[in-house]
C-alpha cells in the first residue's frame, strides 16, 4: 500500500472534484480485503504495545468529514483490536459556555494524547474554522488567523513527540443522501439521525470549498492531511488503517530495556524443603 498517493500535497479549488470517493483501490470487495484487514489490525496492536511500554511517542488520529462520512464507524472498526488501556477517543460537539469563554485550543489540547498513548478525534480543533466560514462568522482574515494558530499548536505537539496523522473522510453528496435516509429507515439507527445534517447538507458546496482551504494551509510536511475514499465503508476502513499502520511503524520504537543489571532470578527462588 503506498500511502503516500493519498496525502494531500497541491490543493486548489476544485481539488475535491477531482478525487473520486468511490475509489476501492485494487481490491473489489469486502470479502477479498478481509485477511489484509486482519494483518493490519494485529499489526496495530502489536505496535500499541511497544508504544505503550516505551512512552516516548504518542498518537493523534484526526478524522474530519462530512457528516455522515463514517467517523463513528471508522474509530470503531480500526481500533477494535488495540488495548483500551492504551486507547482514548473524544467527540468534539458544540461548545460549551464555558468552552467558548476560552481561547478555540483550550479544549482540544486537555485531549491531547499522553506519551505511550493513541488517541482518536472525533472532528476536532479544525470545526473552529470550517463550521464558522461556513456560516459566515469568521472572515478570511479571523480563518488565516486560525490557520497560523494550529499549525503552531501542532508543531508544537509534534516537537514534543506527538505524531498527528489526519484523515479526511470523502463521500460524495449523494452517497451521504443514503446514509441519512439508511438511518430514518432503520429502528436501530434513529439516535443517529439529527435534522441538523439535513440542514447542513444545505451548504455542501460551502464546506467543500472550507475544506480545500483547510488542506491548503495546514497540509504540512510534519502533519499531512490524507484523504480516504469513503463511499465503499470496508475500503475507507482499510486505508485509514493501513496509513495509521505505516505511520506508526515509522517511529522508533523498541521495548524499553532494564536499566539496572539483570538479576540471578535463582537466589531470589526459597529452596524448597
Amino acid at each position: 500500500m503506498n500511502i503516500q498517493r493519498y496525502m494531500i500535497k497541491d490543493t486548489d479549488e476544485t481539488l475535491l472534484k477531482e478525487l473520486d470517493a468511490d475509489e476501492t483501490g485494487s481490491f473489489t470487495s469486502k470479502t477479498e480485503i478481509g485477511p489484509e484487514m486482519e494483518k493490519l489490525k494485529k499489526r496495530l496492536a502489536e505496535l500499541q504495545d511497544i508504544l505503550f511500554a516505551q512512552k516516548k511517542h504518542a498518537v493523534l488520529v484526526i478524522l474530519q468529514g462530512m457528516d455522515a462520512s463514517g467517523k463513528d464507524g471508522t474509530v470503531k472498526h480500526i481500533f477494535s483490536g488495540i488495548n483500551p488501556q492504551g486507547f482514548m477517543v473524544t467527540s468534539f460537539k458544540k461548545p460549551s459556555l464555558e468552552e467558548t469563554a476560552h481561547d478555540f485550543l483550550w479544549r482540544v489540547h486537555q485531549k491531547t494524547p499522553p506519551k505511550g498513548y493513541i488517541s482518536a478525534f472525533n472532528r476536532s480543533h479544525y470545526e473552529e474554522v470550517l463550521v464558522p466560514r461556513v456560516h459566515g462568522d469568521l472572515d478570511d482574515g479571523g480563518a488565516k488567523k486560525r490557520f497560523r494558530q494550529i499549525r503552531d499548536f501542532e508543531e508544537m505537539l509534534t516537537d514534543e513527540g506527538t505524531t498527528i496523522i489526519k484523515l479526511f473522510l470523502h463521500i460524495s453528496k449523494e452517497k451521504q443522501l443514503e446514509e441519512i435516509q439508511e438511518r430514518l429507515q432503520d429502528p436501530m439507527k434513529h439516535w443517529k439521525f439529527d435534522v441538523s445534517d439535513l440542514q447542513e447538507r444545505q451548504y455542501w458546496d460551502e464546506y467543500q470549498r472550507a475544506y480545500e482551504d483547510i488542506f491548503k494551509h495546514t497540509s504540512v510536511e510534519q502533519a499531512p492531511w490524507y484523504w480516504i475514499p469513503s463511499n465503499h465503508r470496508w475500503y475507507r476502513n482499510y486505508l485509514a488503517l493501513s496509513i495509521i499502520v505505516k505511520t506508526i511503524e515509522g517511529l522508533d520504537l523498541q521495548y524499553p530495556k532494564l536499566d539496572t543489571p539483570t538479576p540471578d532470578i535463582s537466589k531470589l527462588i526459597s529452596p524448597r524443603h
